[in-house]
């Protein structure tokens, strides 16, 4: 149901690549609430995926492809987007991420370090990149709100997760310390989110995925997080309601986050142990 929560607002939303991503669940929820955006991911994303589809589905939302590990690239997305939409931003979805280590399953003691700094440029950096060139085109109207997607391996330890944990640590400290200098300027809200696993094309990518899936969903007091309950809850932090929020790491994980055990989880060592 459209409660019309972003009607008015203007913005720019990454890495929708299909159904399953995030993004794409995202630009569904802000269109049906009436916000207008435009759609942009890397021109190699771009071919691989269905976005045209989710821009026509979307209102006829502008497809502007952007390198994130490119300032030219960032500079003309967001003066485009600008142009488009007629006029200054109100919200920013980062949904990037990459690892050529965990593509090629180098395991975490053996990485590559020419693929560990393009993991760190484009799933970390870029976030900081993106949030100074919005700064200095002044592309964010006062109380705009930007939002990138983590996940909980940045606090904790999930060994096939690999060198993301400590690209997703560097985007949440991006967060905070860019969320501090823009809200002082400009009143604008920078946060994460820490979703729960979610069966997206990238994240299915990562070895161990079902187990990490199982276990986060026996974990969870609420099971997880679904990509649609993501999305609505973006939506909500783009939105007015969430005007004061700024500079956190929001859980959205059903729990997870907070429960040191389940009891479904107990039970199982208990039998386990009867065994």
């Amino acid at each position: 149901m459209s409660h019309q929560l972003l009607k008015g607002k203007r913005g720019i939303i990454f890495g929708a690549l299909d159904e399953k991503s995030i993004a794409w669940k995202t630009a569904q929820v802000c269109h049906a609430e009436g916000a207008v955006f435009t759609l942009t991911n890397a021109p190699i994303a771009l071919r691989m995926g269905a976005i045209n589809q989710l821009a026509e589905e979307c209102g006829g939302a502008k497809v502007i492809p952007a390198d994130v590990t490119s300032e030219e690239d960032l500079n003309k997305l967001i003066a485009e987007s600008m142009e488009v939409l007629g006029g200054k931003l109100d919200f920013v979805l980062h949904s990037v991420g990459m690892s050529l280590n965990v593509r090629k399953k180098n395991p975490y003691t053996d990485l590559n370090y020419d693929f560990m700094h393009k993991t760190l440029d484009i799933s970390a950096i870029s976030f900081h990149r993106l949030m100074q060139l919005l700064m200095k085109q002044d592309a964010m109207n006062e109380w705009g709100s930007i939002v990138a997607l983590t996940y909980i391996a940045a606090q904790r330890v999930f060994p096939d997760y690999n060198e993301m944990a400590e690209a997703k640590a560097l985007l949440e400290s991006f967060a905070r310390s860019f969320g501090y200098h823009y809200g002082k300027s400009k009143k604008v809200r920078v946060n994460t989110i820490s979703q729960s696993p979610t069966r997206t094309t990238a994240g299915s990518g990562v070895g161990g995925f079902d187990a990490f899936y199982n276990y986060a969903d026996t974990m969870s007091p609420l099971g997880n997080a679904s990509g649609e309950s993501c999305a609505d809850y973006i939506a909500s932090l783009f939105s007015d309601y969430t005007r004061m929020v700024t500079m956190q790491n929001l859980f959205h994980d059903g729990g997870f986050s907070f429960t040191g055990i389940s009891g479904d989880t107990m039970q199982m060592f208990a039998d386990k142990g009867e065994g």
